[in-house]
């Protein structure tokens, strides 16, 4: 008798732990940090782009006036960006996630635009740390790319799980989840690496 009653008691356990994991009660956590996670390789990469700047103005130090003031603007632009910072519990803020959509847009437009001038300059064009430079913004920013992409599909996922049954129940009972925001390009073509001219002639 006390076996049948164990083992009835440990189907019951059984199906309710099983009941609750459908629920949502695992499901939503982990997909919520697998989106925190995505947003901060984001981060990380955007850091690197921020980190590149003051070697970009060194290499520009013997441009001429028309760069140093595409240089200003990208030097400007960087400290707006730095300091428009998202913290993994503003992932849902639709208003947070576009001033720091917009601050990420303008740097990378202006670097853009910096890189692009330098096709004038066959002296800088030619200098192994400008080459090396540029090499690397054009790896940040294929990071960059591939990093809000994760992000995005991880944010999906997250939204999916949290508005489909039987996730739902545990999402709006016990989690009290809300959805996440995608990053999403404030400009067009944003969100596509700009061509950098990797020559050194013309």
């Amino acid at each position: 008798m006390n076996f049948a009653v164990a083992l009835r008691r440990f189907a019951l356990a059984a199906g309710l732990a099983l009941s609750l994991s459908a629920c949502g009660i695992n499901s939503v956590p982990t997909a919520e940090e697998n989106a925190k996670a995505k947003w901060a390789d984001v981060e990380a990469q955007f850091q690197r782009r921020a980190n590149l700047i003051p070697n970009l103005a060194e290499v520009v130090r013997g441009a001429g006036e028309n760069e140093r003031s595409i240089l200003t603007e990208v030097t400007e632009a960087r400290a707006r960006a730095t300091s428009v910072n998202i913290d993994a519990n503003d992932l849902g803020d639709a208003e947070k996630m576009a001033e720091f959509q917009a601050a990420q847009a303008q740097l990378g437009a202006g670097i853009g635009r910096l890189l692009a001038s330098f096709e004038a300059y066959p002296q800088i064009q030619s200098n192994q740390n400008y080459l090396a430079l540029q090499s690397q913004l054009e790896g940040t920013e294929n990071r960059i790319a591939v990093s809000i992409r994760d992000y995005n599909e991880a944010v999906r996922q997250y939204n999916t799980t949290i508005r489909t049954f039987p996730d739902i129940i545990g999402a709006k009972v016990i989690h009290g989840a809300e959805p996440m925001v995608p990053y999403e390009a404030v400009t067009e073509g944003a969100e596509v690496a700009p061509e950098l001219d990797m020559t050194s002639g013309n």
